[in-house]
């Protein structure tokens, strides 16, 4: 299938305000963007996001029909009050503050027996809270799936920003949200969707290997068994575009398709020295 340069699913322009993801993700997609939306297939039916993380590239298209998932129950909690709550959630995201001791109260709470008790909308604000507040915004969690990031020390951080999450909750009314692993969308996709695979990276060293956004991590096993699904999606008929590392492992898996090397941005290091500009990859099964 042909590419157009600038073709993207039509638009939603009602809002004023143009969405964009409203937690920092690690490996989160915005500033590749250009990159992402120039390699959009012409045309679709459908848009399935199952690594939602951030949801860069999805808030950009705004796609008229989604179904977005990630295994992150956490974080598909948000989005889901993001759609459906997200007055109250903005009326909550006002009551924190930005303080040391209350960052740390707030992050142990999912130690504890009480944090069962608390909503929806309360769980939600807690990690835009946490994910605004701690260090360099990066969700990371233990084995046993509490949230351990540090404290970050910022300036004056955006805690709650209502116009970005109004517009983000008008774009998501046409969105189906779940909390599913990427292998359980197959079932569900038909010729002629597309799907965009945004894994956690496989490491190009073995320093690197950092893939705790959920508690399981995304290890080669997993790696391989995503690059099996593309496969049988590809026999379906499916389209599909994933984004990797440009790791000997990937290019070895995804050899029979199109890989394209592209420069991305490392925004996400403990060390500021080791933040820089790196080579990615952009694999695609159509043209």
């Amino acid at each position: 299938m042909e590419i157009h340069d600038n073709a993207v699913p039509i638009k939603n322009t009602i809002n004023s305000v143009s969405p964009k993801p409203f937690v920092k993700w690690a490996g989160g997609k915005t500033q590749l963007l250009p990159e992402l939306t120039s390699r959009v297939p012409r045309t679709f039916q459908r848009y399935y996001e199952p690594f939602l993380g951030g949801g860069a590239l999805f808030f950009s298209l705004q796609p008229e029909n989604a179904f977005l998932s990630d295994i992150n129950a956490e974080l598909i909690n948000v989005y889901r009050v993001v759609k459906n709550n997200v007055e109250k959630l903005i009326a909550s995201l006002r009551q924190h503050v930005y303080e040391e001791s209350y960052f740390y109260a707030i992050r142990e709470v999912d130690r504890s027996l009480e944090y069962v008790t608390w909503s929806n909308v309360e769980k939600a604000s807690r990690l835009i809270y946490l994910n605004k507040t701690c260090f360099n915004g990066l969700y990371r969690v233990n084995s046993k799936g509490h949230f351990n990031a540090p404290f970050g020390d910022y300036h004056n951080p955006k805690i709650c920003d209502p116009e970005n999450l109004r517009a983000c909750s008008q774009v998501l009314q046409n969105a189906t949200i779940r909390t599913r692993s990427y292998l359980c969308i197959e079932r569900h996709l038909q010729k002629g969707d597309f799907v965009y695979f945004d894994p956690p990276y496989a490491p190009l060293n073995p320093t690197s290997n950092f893939t705790n956004y959920s508690k399981d991590g995304f290890r080669r096993e997993n790696q391989e068994a995503l690059r099996d699904l593309c496969v049988r999606l590809d026999k379906k008929g499916v389209l599909w575009m994933l984004s990797n590392s440009a790791a000997p492992l990937i290019l070895e898996l995804y050899s029979e398709y199109n890989i394209e090397l592209v420069e991305a941005l490392r925004a996400i290091n403990s060390k500021a020295g080791k933040r820089g500009k790196i080579k990615e990859v952009i694999v695609r099964n159509y043209d």
